[in-house]
């Protein structure tokens, strides 16, 4: 069965954040891992949620998407991320 990933955004730093997404898309494509939605225009319809950058994956299991999310190369990243950035982040099994 299919995991997404959804990450909701705040980016503080944009040139720093693209050296990090520069780094991260072949680790996600490694996991299988790939790129459904990048910061596309969102709408809330529902709710009281406020999205900052939207970014969907697709991974091919949840076992896919936990072995990128706590690799070892993802955790370094992720270094690099916090320091531009701040998410929020929640995984959804799907078809």
């Amino acid at each position: 069965m299919s995991a997404y990933a959804i990450f909701d955004v705040d980016i503080y730093d944009p040139k720093r954040y693209q050296d990090f997404m520069s780094q991260v898309k072949p680790v996600i494509e490694s996991c299988g891992g790939k790129y459904l939605s990048r910061g596309g225009a969102h709408k809330v319809f529902e709710g009281d949620w406020e999205p900052r950058r939207i970014v969907l994956f697709e991974f091919p299991s949840q076992e896919a998407l936990e072995g990128f999310y706590y690799s070892d190369v993802y955790q370094g990243l992720k270094t690099i991320r916090d320091e531009c950035s701040s998410a929020r982040v929640v995984s959804v099994e799907g078809t």
